[in-house]
């Protein structure tokens, strides 16, 4: 009989051994701070867990920081749409708008330092997208997040969730806002649908693709009616939460007997793949669908963005910046969101809708096609947040394929109404609108929460769809899917003729969209198609309702109303910071842009520099294009820090027009004379040894002093000694840690300090103590058939500088089998033969 032995060899030393746990972890001199938002889900409260996730298991999430000074930035959003004021559409780049506020260095750097200590894997992120995108075992995870990990039922739902049994917290000074990706309760749903014999199919179809069912191109011919604008000159960007196969957007195109000129841009943000293969499980139709439309609206777009992640704030921070491989090099202008999810905290995503707002960047999405919202609804959420544009659905008829637009009504799937459970607050653009229509309707829409959709657009069943590798249909996919990424088609056409005309291009469209409504009269009529039959399950009225918002866009009309008069004007730019050490003298560029045919001079001045430090301009006037230059001194007693200067150009009146006013802002950054030190961040010493490492200084504002270094935090045993003990300010020296023999194993934070004059700077590093052990090796299995012998090698190597012997026994042995070892003693790094007789 053949025996299969499964071995358990136990090792023990000549000498004893002890291992302690550290005396000491890094973490424990920071307070673990609660996230700024929820991430538990009720369910987890609700249902006992029913497992735990594997230990390496590796998830992949991202960690959000706060917007900085959001009452500023609440403030400058009011200003920045608001017609009245001189910042009025004055958009910031991203740059700018980490400057005033994204999340400052310090907070960045120690972010990414947590990051790194915990052990993750950093997959994408920066400072300008307010995010780190991380992948990390679930052990780790739940170390550096003090959760654990926990399984849960889900309650509507053929599978389970998982979930953080408690709030994470951090061990960081810093405050986080979210971490995205610690549940999987909510899959984000694509918005798109396919019909079923119970659901509301298109009385007509009269499109202009296969089986007359409706091309992209037929809704340019609807709603636009015009040849003169195709997006040129205009990036546009969409949501996605899987990949794409390029070979269906071609398939589209060459079966509708058309041809698209589009780049196509894929964007993974966090590693994600944006191939989509339907042999491998992965479905298309709504990535394709989406391109279809946003390329159909505007066949002259520059770049078509594909956007692609796993989590909602990875997709939007990596929205907010200036894409990889961008072909404008600017942010998208219009961006499309055909999904929904649930995010276990509303207010996870607003961080990412401000800074779109604030850059000029508008947001649309899908309001869903399961009719008026009720407190069943799923995935909602972003349909109802109050810095995104909301698009419902109508049934459209045209004259014909390819034909102009002849009517309209709401249909019955389109999402609409407000959704309570989100809780979100009814924006101040959106009051008087439901005021008007809770006058006339018999199913009033709510005076505290926002309501949906602002807008809306053909989506019933009557598109073409070309996915997944298997053909195309007619006729059969519809949704609010399709509206959405039209509508931000639409707005590129709206941006190409801001920038022909040297205007601003739109931003956030709802404070204009509104205020059209708001006027009403032939302006209104003239711009949207008012739909006022059919419901969602609420009715339709004259002007605003919750069935279609203000309607679908009208021709050219709407496009001259969003982009305004070409009045004349102008704008400032410059650099959004400028770092300049106390005592010394810097410049910065001063460019003006001209529009609407201005041709005045522009007086410059500048406030807001702290005592100390003057400015001025050469030449003090500009004229319409010019470029002028501010100089900056900087007196040597100036205390270090960061001042705000706002750089103000006026504009002469004259007898045609009013006096101009512009601004824009500079960061300014006073640093005092003064060094840093930096090293690798980590030595390791065996007990009874030493480790060492380098330690390095830079200088900084002129700083030339002598740097004597010294080091803080050793636990008792442990010595650091530095040679030399003093450094130049651009020297080097090397930290040699010692650890006596009776220091436990494990890790201790250091501090090296060094000292120059009244300066100090600190440097961190993380000591691992490796205390004297070994580990064995060996096959896991031996195969010995009765009457015969087996043999096998067993292995040692040693750690934190073992020395002793090794002394090797074999124990759980059945009857009848025994053990031998040559030699019965091994060194560490030593092997043995071990023998294995199984008698007959």
């Amino acid at each position: 009989m053949l025996r299969k032995l499964v071995l358990s060899v136990f090792l023990s030393a000549v000498t004893s051994m002890t291992f302690a746990a550290p005396a000491h972890s890094p973490t424990q001199d920071r307070e673990h701070q609660f996230l700024m938002t929820l991430h538990m889900r009720d369910e987890a409260h609700a249902f006992p867990a029913t497992g735990r996730l594997p230990a390496m298991m590796r998830l992949h999430f991202d960690m959000v920081l706060p917007v900085r000074a959001p009452a500023e930035l609440e403030h400058f959003l009011a200003e920045v749409y608001n017609p009245d004021s001189p910042s009025y559409r004055q958009f910031l780049t991203p740059a700018e708008f980490t400057a005033r506020f994204g999340p400052t260095l310090a907070d960045w750097n120690e972010l990414v330092a947590f990051a790194q200590r915990s052990g993750f894997t950093i997959t994408g992120g920066s400072r300008d997208e307010m995010d780190l995108r991380l992948s990390g075992t679930v052990a780790a995870v739940e170390a550096a997040f003090h959760v654990t990990m926990r399984t849960y039922p889900h309650p509507t739902e053929r599978r389970t969730f998982y979930s953080p049994d408690t709030e994470p917290t951090v061990a960081m000074q810093a405050e986080v806002w979210h971490i995205s990706g610690l549940d999987n309760f909510v899959r984000p749903q694509a918005r798109v649908h396919r019909h079923g014999a119970a659901t509301v199919r298109p009385d007509t179809s009269t499109g202009g693709c296969p089986g007359n069912s409706y091309c992209g191109s037929d809704m340019r011919t609807a709603y636009y009616g015009g040849t003169a604008l195709t997006g040129a000159g205009q990036s546009l960007g969409l949501v996605e939460f899987y990949g794409y196969d390029i070979a269906d957007l071609q398939t589209y195109f060459a079966n509708a007997g058309q041809s698209s000129s589009v780049p196509v841009n894929g964007i993974s943000t966090d590693g994600s793949s944006v191939s989509c293969v339907h042999a491998q499980g992965c479905d298309d139709t709504e990535q394709t669908l989406d391109m279809t439309q946003a390329i159909g609206m505007a066949p002259g777009l520059a770049q078509l963005n594909v956007y692609v992640g796993g989590s909602d704030t990875a997709i939007l921070s990596a929205m907010s910046v200036v894409p990889p491989r961008s072909v404008t090099g600017k942010v998208d202008a219009q961006l499309s969101c055909s999904w929904g999810w649930g995010p276990g905290d509303p207010a996870v995503d607003d961080p990412y809708f401000q800074k779109f707002a604030a850059q000029g960047q508008s947001f649309f999405t899908a309001a869903g096609d399961s009719a008026a919202y009720t407190a069943g609804s799923q995935a909602v959420f972003p349909a109802d947040d109050a810095y995104v544009t909301v698009v419902g659905g109508t049934d459209l008829a045209t004259s014909g394929a390819a034909g102009p637009w002849i009517g309209e009504s709401a249909w019955s799937d389109g999402g609409g109404g407000n959704y309570a459970a989100d809780n979100i607050l009814i924006p101040s653009w959106q009051k008087a609108a439901i005021a008007q229509y809770n006058a006339v309707s018999a199913r009033p829409g709510s005076t505290v929460l926002r309501n949906s959709p602002d807008v809306s657009a053909e989506a019933n069943f009557d598109f073409y769809v070309c996915a997944n590798q298997s053909g195309c249909t007619a006729n059969q996919y519809g949704g609010t899917s399709f509206a959405a990424p039209m509508w931000a088609g639409y707005l590129a056409l709206a941006n190409q003729q801001a920038v022909a005309s040297g205007l601003p291009t739109v931003g956030f469209l709802n404070p204009t969209l509104y205020a059209i409504g708001a006027v009403g009269g032939s302006g209104y009529a003239n711009a949207f198609h008012d739909v006022t039959s059919g419901t969602n399950g609420y009715p339709t009225a004259q002007g605003y309702d919750l069935a279609t918002g203000w309607g679908s866009p009208n021709g050219t009309a709407l496009i001259t109303l969003l982009v305004g008069a070409a009045t004349p004007g102008f704008s400032l730019s410059a650099n959004s910071t400028a770092t300049l050490p106390a005592g010394t003298s810097g410049a910065v560029s001063v460019k003006s842009t001209a529009s609407g045919g201005f041709t005045g001079n522009i007086a410059l001045s500048v406030t807001g520099q702290p005592a100390g430090v003057s400015a001025a301009f050469s030449p003090t006037a500009l004229s319409a294009g010019g470029t002028a230059t501010l100089n900056l001194q900087v007196a040597a007693g100036v205390a270090a820090g960061s001042y705000p200067l706002t750089i103000t150009g006026t504009s002469a009146a004259t007898a045609t027009s009013a006096a101009i006013t512009r601004s824009t802002t500079l960061m300014l950054t006073v640093t005092s004379a003064g060094f840093t030190l930096s090293s690798p961040g980590i030595v390791s010493a065996n007990v009874g040894a030493s480790g060492s490492v380098a330690i390095s200084a830079k200088p900084s504002g002129g700083f030339t002093g002598s740097i004597a270094l010294s080091a803080g935090g050793a636990p008792a045993g442990v010595t650091v000694t530095f040679s030399p003990s003093s450094i130049a300010a651009t020297g080097t020296s090397t930290a040699t840690v010692h650890v006596a023999s009776g220091v436990a194993g494990g890790t201790y934070p250091l501090s090296v300090t060094g000292t120059g004059g009244s300066v100090q700077s600190t440097t961190t590093l993380t000591l691992t103590v490796v205390p004297p052990g070994f580990t064995l090796s060996a096959p896991a299995a031996l195969a010995v058939a009765e009457a015969n012998q087996g043999t096998l090698t067993v292995k040692s190597a040693a750690t934190g500088g073992f020395s002793s012997t090794i002394v090797l026994t074999a124990v759980g042995l059945p009857a009848g089998v025994t053990a031998t070892f040559s030699p019965a003693t091994i060194s560490g790094g030593g092997s043995a033969s071990a023998v294995f007789a199984v008698s007959a």
